[in-house]
């Protein structure tokens, strides 16, 4: 049996948890599960939000599906002594493990509507620098000083990653998404390991665009990209405008990559004081784990779910709120069960 660390981040997370043990049942994949409570999950059991023995058991594992690690109420709000907690503890979370490179398909669902069909990219966001290392600090009163920090030596590194990915995915371009032309030290130096990277990679054409046409050209003809390779800031936005494109953020996962550790993420999760106990949208998770189940060699049963989730949005009739309609998790869940 397949161990898979669970990392319940809390809120909807625990209905998004039970809908994907309902599947994997349902569809007759056992996989063994190691629960670790992370975030306000952890919180609330009166223990660290980032506990050393889930971060062990993810390394040891190097396989985990994850949901949406919440803050509590006023996180990252400054004091006089700083900031309470950490602004964020997902990217807390990436740093601890190490993780550098965070894959986003970006697909349609059928039965979703989207403004775009055919849509098949993947944009791929590198994860540990650039101007989310949060190194800032307030110059005199009213005057702040951000710093984007740019490295050789993990711009190197995310770009071997995403042509190899690129390979294994059998795509034949990777855009570079820089503004090189007014960073031109800090986005200069990203473009250029691009470059060097790409000669190693006759295979694969080597393309670059600045981040602004490159929002414009989503948002005009998005069917023309294979591969997305972006900084951190421009790979967040890109990431949200992406899922905009494909019919919102049912349509999303994340896996996130380290060294022998692979996370696969929800992107969207919530408190149960915003979305009621079982009506929130258990796809976040789903697609994850169906990315999960192919690099298990699952592929029959990633395919069969998937087919399944797309009977169930063609049929429209059982929807969760936020996708037109006002099915509850588990009733939505049946229905994939059902069509299974």
């Amino acid at each position: 049996m397949q161990k898979v660390v669970f990392v319940q981040g809390g809120g909807i997370g625990r209905d998004q948890e039970a809908s994907v043990r309902r599947l994997l049942d349902a569809v007759g994949v056992a996989i063994e599960f190691e629960v670790h409570m992370c975030g306000l999950a952890a919180l609330e059991q009166g223990r660290d939000a980032l506990p050393k023995e889930a971060v062990d058991a993810i390394r040891t594992c190097g396989l985990a599906l994850k949901t949406k690690l919440l803050q509590p109420k006023g996180a990252g709000t400054p004091t006089a002594h700083g900031p309470a907690v950490p602004t964020n503890y997902n990217v807390a979370f990436r740093r601890k493990l190490g993780l550098f490179a965070s894959v986003r398909p970006v697909h349609n669902l059928a039965g979703l509507p989207s403004r775009f069909t055919g849509v098949n990219l993947l944009l791929v966001r590198e994860i540990t620098e650039d101007l989310y290392t949060a190194s800032e600090h307030e110059l005199v009163p009213g005057v702040v000083q951000s710093f984007k920090i740019v490295t050789e030596a993990a711009s190197l590194r995310f770009f071997r990653f995403a042509f190899e990915l690129a390979r294994a995915a059998g795509r034949k371009s990777v855009h570079c998404i820089h503004k090189a032309n007014i960073l031109k030290m800090a986005d200069g130096l990203f473009l250029d390991c691009f470059r060097r990277v790409a000669k190693d990679y006759p295979d694969i054409t080597p393309k670059d665009l600045i981040v602004d046409n490159t929002c414009m050209q989503l948002v005009s003809k998005p069917q023309q990209f294979e591969v997305l390779a972006a900084g951190n800031l421009y790979g967040d936005l890109l990431s949200d405008l992406g899922a905009g494109l494909v019919g919102g953020v049912s349509t999303t996962a994340a896996i996130n990559h380290g060294d022998k550790v692979k996370v696969y993420e929800a992107v969207y999760g919530g408190t149960h004081e915003a979305i009621p106990p079982d009506t929130a949208n258990p796809l976040p998770l789903i697609l994850p784990l169906i990315e999960l189940l192919k690099d298990l060699g699952e592929t029959a049963a990633a395919g069969r779910i998937l087919a399944a989730v797309e009977a169930v949005l063609i049929a429209g009739t059982i929807r969760t709120r936020d996708i037109g309609g006002s099915a509850s998790t588990t009733e939505f869940t049946e229905a994939i069960v059902e069509r299974l």
